[in-house]
């Protein structure tokens, strides 16, 4: 499975980065690599509870995130 990730820069100068496919996936950060980081520990997580929750089908035994 391949997330997306898209990146914006708010007008306060914080960057947020989003996982298209997760509905939820959000993350700031001061930069677009620590706003990048923080948003795919999210995501890992919310994987790993789809997985433990039995919810995850065979798509997420290989996962990669791909810039927007």
């Amino acid at each position: 499975m391949v997330y997306t990730i898209e990146m914006e820069q708010e007008s306060d100068g914080r960057w947020i980065a989003e996982v298209v496919e997760l509905s939820g996936a959000l993350a700031y950060g001061s930069s677009p690599d620590d706003a990048r980081a923080k948003v795919q520990a999210l995501a890992l997580r919310m994987v790993a509870d789809r997985i433990e929750q039995s919810e995850a089908g065979p798509e997420l035994l290989s996962i990669s995130f791909a810039a927007a």
